[in-house]
């Protein structure tokens, strides 16, 4: 299986689906990424902290198994996603699409916190109808800690029908995580390593495993 995870930031794909990555190329799928945003000098980001920054995303997109040519950065403006053509990121996602021809999608849920989680939704949304992009099969959102239980509109709350055993991958994400160390703090700061192990183990429990990520599943086709 060929999975696309979409990540608007740095951490989210390892926030919402790591456990789930290490698992497919485990099992020997190929992962690919597409990160959306960047920092930058001109958002007023240090050369130092961009450079740093670039080197944690590669040294988790080798940690999870994803070839160099599966990765994709758009480098957008962090945190201005809703100020860029909606018709411009669609664009630049259909290239992505084309090029690697996912079968399984993976992608912020809709009702997020963060407007760059929201609008990648809805740029990710219009790549996937079949009659444009045959290859989709799957496509499913996924859970993020510090966004997802932060949105508030009642329409959009996370609904959990999906849930991947990620027993064997749990330790391995954490230990990725720690990789975005600006991005993690002490407990019970959402984005801590305590709460994630919590979560996943809360997911497990719901399903049967000792750890367990959650989607919601939006389409299958088979």
């Amino acid at each position: 299986m060929k999975t696309l995870v979409v990540s608007p930031h740095p951490d989210d794909e390892l926030l919402g689906c790591g456990g789930t990555l290490l698992r497919r190329t485990a099992e020997g799928g190929t992962v690919g990424w597409l990160l959306m945003t960047a920092i930058t000098e001109e958002g007023g980001w240090g050369l130092e902290r961009i450079e740093q920054r670039a080197k944690e995303i590669e040294e988790v997109r080798v940690g999870l198994g994803i070839d160099p040519q599966h990765m994709y950065q758009l480098n957008l403006p962090t945190a201005q996603l809703d100020q860029q053509p909606m018709d411009t990121l669609v664009s630049r996602v259909s290239q992505v699409f084309r090029d690697f021809e996912p079968e399984e999608v993976l992608l912020p849920h809709p009702g997020d916190a963060h407007s760059d989680h929201r609008i990648t939704f809805e740029a990710v949304s219009a790549c996937t109808k079949w009659f444009r992009y045959p290859s989709v099969q799957r496509v499913l959102t996924y859970e993020t800690l510090s966004e997802t239980d932060a949105g508030l509109d009642p329409e959009r709350l996370f609904r959990a029908t999906v849930f991947v055993d990620i027993s064997d991958y749990l330790d391995r994400k954490i230990e990725l995580m720690r990789v975005y160390a600006s991005e993690m703090g002490d407990f019970p700061f959402p984005r801590s390593e305590r709460a994630l192990r919590v979560q996943a183990e809360f997911h497990g429990a719901r399903a049967g495993f000792m750890a367990a990520e959650v989607f919601t599943l939006l389409r299958e086709r088979h």
